[in-house]
């Protein structure tokens, strides 16, 4: 990008390394120091010179992107369900897909003042987060294995000042009972999937889940009843292609009302049952 000190033709350039022009448009604010909100200075501005520091902050940024580094890493945030979640490479990025999840959730939740929620594997804290701020009367916990994440999570409750609780903790060990929902979107990639070169960035042990990529899946199926209380629902993201297969866990471990939810792209991305035994 030698030489092309201006807002516009940074973008020009950006995009001839194959860097999305929304992603470039936000390293290069970042880059400048600006507020990821304001793209429009950019078209203003387009002409205007960069200065030799911003400059060089953006072709290292774009550089990491054409590398396939998350953007929302390299941002340093990521925007999920109207919440700005400060994420890094300790945690997955949040994907607009698991709003999927969250809308589900709220939808279940709607009939218990005051509902008891678990988010397992909260990752970023992203699900939990969502949920207590639409939900302000909810008594959320929120927990991962993984101590990194576990920071990251409280950090963004922290921010946001909502009050989740969060924990160190292997899925629903140590959980208690009596919970109305216990909600999760945990690793369900298969071990030796081909797409986990495009993921090499993301933490592999919050994406990998066995051979078949259900085995984190079948062990919060299979444990869930003990926590749940009467009438409480399990909810669950998985794989594009592995609705039918969630399903019939769910069934055979005694799971009723049990049915999967479409993404925003049609597929079943989520699937869940009512425990009523």
């Amino acid at each position: 990008m030698e030489g092309l000190a201006t807002v516009a033709g940074l973008l020009r350039e950006a995009a001839t390394r194959g860097v999305d022009r929304l992603d470039a448009q936000l390293l290069l604010l970042r880059a400048l120091g600006r507020d990821p909100q304001d793209r429009a200075w950019l078209i203003a501005h387009d002409g205007d010179p960069v200065a030799a520091p911003a400059h060089a902050a953006f072709e290292a940024l774009c550089a990491r992107r054409s590398r396939g580094e998350p953007a929302a890493y390299l941002l340093g945030r990521k925007e999920f369900f109207g919440l700005p979640l400060q994420v890094d490479a300790r945690v997955l990025v949040p994907r607009p897909d698991t709003e999927t999840l969250v809308e589900w959730s709220l939808e279940v939740l709607s009939g218990w003042a005051a509902p008891r929620v678990i988010d397992l594997g909260t990752g970023s804290g992203a699900i939990a987060l969502a949920i207590k701020h639409r939900r302000p009367d909810a008594w959320v916990q929120a927990v991962d294995r993984s101590a990194e994440a576990v920071e990251v999570a409280s950090g963004n409750a922290a921010r946001l000042g909502l009050e989740v609780r969060v924990a160190q903790a292997d899925w629903l060990e140590g959980a208690g009972s009596d919970w109305q929902l216990v909600v999760s979107n945990p690793p369900y990639v298969e071990d030796e999937d081909p797409h986990l070169a495009a993921l090499a960035h993301e933490p592999l042990q919050a994406l990998v889940s066995g051979p078949d990529g259900l085995r984190d899946i079948r062990g919060i199926v299979a444990a869930a009843p003990e926590h749940l209380a009467r009438g409480g629902w399990l909810l669950l993201e998985h794989g594009w292609n592995q609705a039918e297969a969630v399903r019939e866990l769910l069934r055979a471990r005694g799971f009723t009302q049990v049915t999967s939810r479409r993404d925003l792209a049609g597929i079943e991305r989520c699937s869940g049952g009512q425990w009523n035994a």
